[in-house]
């Protein structure tokens, strides 16, 4: 490939489909950006869709450091069933007539679900248990606890309450609601402990991720999109989006991609992965504040 035709380094904000795994979307990448260095951020499950963050060339390097802490979903919930998945993939354990249950009833169980909570993930999910993923030992009938882990929530609401029934003629409500929460919390997780709490069981049916750290739906672009047009959200930009900005000058450019620990200005102690430009604009490296000197986490100058 010659240097003019060379895919751009840089970050792929991809609207993934449904039915697709964030293994399928970097498949798929890999053949619109005719390279085998693709990563994604973060994995999304296939019945979801919405924003996937993917890095492409030296932004493959950017991708661990990324500080994707905060997602904002919007999501369906059905009171009155559970199912195997806590999601709408899985076959259905259980209903209940849900028609009973009131909004002031709703609000409050969404209340004790909002902030720093501990939440127990799906035994579908792909969380390690002994080094084995969690949705093997499940597929292999195998009985087994999941510990449950801090996560949180920082806004929960729902916007809409439909009544509806469901295909074996049980009451139910959908809920269609909105979350702020951190990385590592579980919506359908969500979903299931909302409809234990209200005594009907309850799953997702429906999820769509629209944000993600600074990266929102808007920004995203489908696989059809990007297949006609490659949109590439260039290195320099996706680091001056994600990471505080430290700019130097020649000197210091030179000494720090040479790997001189430079000393750093009080200002980023303890503000994680930091992003240094050089005087012309060019994004050097990213950094870190340790013992008061910039230790080097990735060079791309």
């Amino acid at each position: 490939m010659t240097q003019q035709n060379r895919t751009p380094d840089g970050l792929v904000i991809v609207d993934k489909p449904s039915g697709f795994t964030s293994h399928d979307v970097v498949a798929k990448m890999r053949g619109i950006a005719r390279t085998r260095r693709v990563g994604h951020a973060g994995t999304l499950d296939p019945m979801a869709t919405g924003v996937l963050v993917l890095g492409v060339e030296k932004a493959t390097k950017l991708l661990g450091h990324l500080a994707l802490t905060e997602k904002e979903y919007l999501g369906t919930v059905r009171l009155g069933q559970t199912t195997l998945t806590d999601d709408a993939e899985g076959a259905i354990t259980g209903s209940q007539d849900a028609s009973k249950v009131t909004r002031d009833a709703v609000d409050a169980g969404i209340a004790k679900l909002t902030g720093d909570i501990m939440q127990i993930p799906s035994k579908v999910s792909a969380i390690k248990i002994n080094g084995v993923r969690s949705y093997k030992r499940a597929r292999e009938g195998e009985e087994f606890e999941i510990p449950a882990r801090p996560v949180t929530v920082s806004s929960f609401e729902v916007y809409d309450i439909r009544d509806a029934v469901a295909e074996d003629g049980t009451p139910v409500l959908d809920l269609v609601v909105s979350v702020v929460c951190s990385s590592g919390t579980y919506i359908r997780a969500l979903a299931r402990d909302l409809g234990a709490g209200l005594g009907v069981g309850g799953h997702l049916t429906a999820l769509r991720r629209t944000r993600v750290g600074p990266y929102r739906l808007d920004g995203a672009k489908t696989l059809d999109q990007l297949q006609e047009e490659l949109t590439v959200l260039p290195l320099a930009e996706a680091a001056t989006a994600a990471f505080p900005r430290w700019d130097v000058d020649t000197r210091r450019a030179r000494l720090l991609t040479n790997g001189v620990r430079l000393e750093m200005p009080e200002e980023y102690a303890g503000r994680g992965a930091v992003a240094v430009f050089d005087a012309e604009g060019r994004f050097l490296a990213l950094v870190e504040e340790h013992k008061g000197k910039a230790k080097s986490l990735a060079v791309f100058g």
